[in-house]
């Protein structure tokens, strides 16, 4: 097989566990019975479904999502990092330094520019300029680059898992 026709991980998964993992993403509060319903299986099978994906880590937790602007958090920001090098102890050290800020919501390790991508959650300007000084002085970073929010168009956090019979 050629990397484009492997089978991807939700391939493994059935008609019927795709459905149940949809309605989760979609509303985590929902209870067995309702979920049951949605996907046309009784309550004991689809609750045993629930606890094979979580166990598989194909479900990772449930949370309850919040309106930043309600908590305080208006001002989100893109931050652009290119490391001074590539090595394991620079990488180890940085992954440290990005868990112990709070402000930091999401991290990814990129290809191409940049070498690390920040997304930031924080009350205002002055409060991104305090989280700035304090990342710079924490660890070496050869560029950072800054990119605002001035307005989200479209959040999600459910994947666009295919809930269609093949």
């Amino acid at each position: 097989m050629t990397t484009a026709e492997e089978e991807s991980p939700m391939d493994t998964l059935d008609l019927i566990d795709r459905k149940i993992v949809a309605e989760l993403m979609r509303d985590a509060t929902l209870p067995v019975a309702q979920i049951s319903d949605k996907v046309g299986l009784s309550q004991t099978p689809c609750w045993k479904r629930i606890q094979r994906l979580q166990k598989s880590g194909v479900l990772t937790g449930r949370v309850a999502l919040a309106d930043p602007d309600r908590l305080g958090f208006g001002l989100t920001v893109f931050v652009g990092i290119e490391a001074p090098d590539h090595s394991a102890r620079w990488r180890a050290r940085f992954a440290a330094v990005a868990a112990s800020f709070p402000e930091i919501m999401e991290v990814y390790r990129m290809a191409g520019e940049m070498d690390y991508l920040l997304r930031i959650a924080v009350a205002n300007m002055a409060a991104f300029d305090a989280f700035y000084k304090r990342l710079t002085e924490t660890i070496t970073i050869k560029n950072v680059t800054s990119h605002f929010a001035m307005e989200r168009m479209k959040f999600t956090t459910a994947y666009p898992v295919d809930t269609q019979s093949r």
